[in-house]
């Protein structure tokens, strides 16, 4: 009888004795690599996304060598400029040009799934306002209005607009009233949350978008502090030290004890400068994502839109 198999060709075969040999060298078990284990682990939610597109910007190779050298040398250059501004006697700030410059660089450097990341993180960072805002109890508190969807959007919802957006809602809310407070879910409320929207496609790429999140982070971070104020910058820098205190807010709001925890900025009222900021940038937006997908997982069991 004749087999129906068809025979295995020659790159199969090598590839069946390359897992065999590592499956005998792991007591039958293939072998995960660190990508597999970070794909597995949903511990933390995050948005399908958000993980898909940060785990291939994780595979970018300038983050083995151009990345650490860049991280060294920037951040030197980051620190001379944020002394000699604070120094200055006369301070000077472009925010126009600082943007135009931000988005000029992400339109044709930096890779299209970053950018899909850099516009999701303003789009969720106001959600969580919003949220908090909500249910906050207060009314003459402004909603957060950053929802950029393309990178142009960014000329108008800025970088300065998404950092004041926390500190204007931490300046309004002062004392929410605590008194509805754990409120059941289905009393929510999501008046000002809109779903994430981007409406920037990573298929059309630049060959000269090669730049993944963080590497683009280190490129820029010394231009950030340059064309903004010394005050300017201090506030923006330490707005990602109310992480905490919004985590507090949304657990308090829905009674409970992890939101807080995910947070690595914490305790807003220690001013930090810009010693280890490249660390807590990411950490802020991940706090941002992981929160966001908790309370999209809880959107989802009311059957709201996510």
């Amino acid at each position: 009888m004749m087999s129906s198999e068809q025979p295995m060709t020659r790159k199969q075969r090598r590839a069946a004795r390359k897992q065999a040999k590592a499956m005998a060298g792991n007591h039958g078990r293939m072998p995960a690599s660190l990508s597999d284990a970070l794909t597995g682990d949903g511990s933390l939610p995050l948005d399908d996304v958000a993980k898909e597109y940060w785990l291939k910007d994780l595979q970018n190779p300038l983050r083995i060598i151009i990345l650490p050298t860049l991280r060294i040398l920037l951040t030197i250059t980051l620190h001379i400029t944020y002394y000699i501004k604070r120094l200055m006697p006369i301070q000077f700030k472009a925010h126009g040009f600082l943007q135009w410059q931000i988005c000029f660089f992400m339109k044709y450097f930096v890779r299209p799934e970053a950018n899909v990341l850099i516009l999701r993180h303003f789009q969720a960072e106001s959600n969580l306002l919003n949220f908090v805002i909500d249910n906050s109890g207060k009314d003459d508190v402004e909603p957060v209005l950053i929802y950029p969807k393309m990178i142009r959007d960014l000329m108008v919802q800025t970088f300065v607009h998404h950092d004041q957006g926390v500190l204007m809602t931490m300046r309004d809310l002062e004392e929410p009233d605590r008194t509805n407070w754990p409120i059941e879910a289905g009393e929510l409320s999501w008046k000002n949350w809109n779903p994430v929207r981007v409406d920037y496609g990573i298929h059309k790429k630049k060959f000269t978008q090669f730049l993944d999140f963080e590497t683009a982070h280190e490129l820029f971070k010394t231009s950030f502090c340059f064309w903004l104020t010394a005050k300017e910058y201090e506030a923006a820098i330490n707005s990602f030290q109310f992480d905490h205190s919004v985590g507090l807010l949304i657990d308090e709001i829905v009674g409970a004890t992890h939101f807080a925890d995910i947070a690595y900025n914490r305790f807003p009222m220690i001013l930090v400068g810009p010693t280890g900021l490249s660390y807590r940038f990411l950490m802020h937006g991940f706090f941002v994502e992981h929160v966001h997908a908790h309370l999209e997982k809880m959107r989802a069991s009311l059957g709201l839109e996510n």
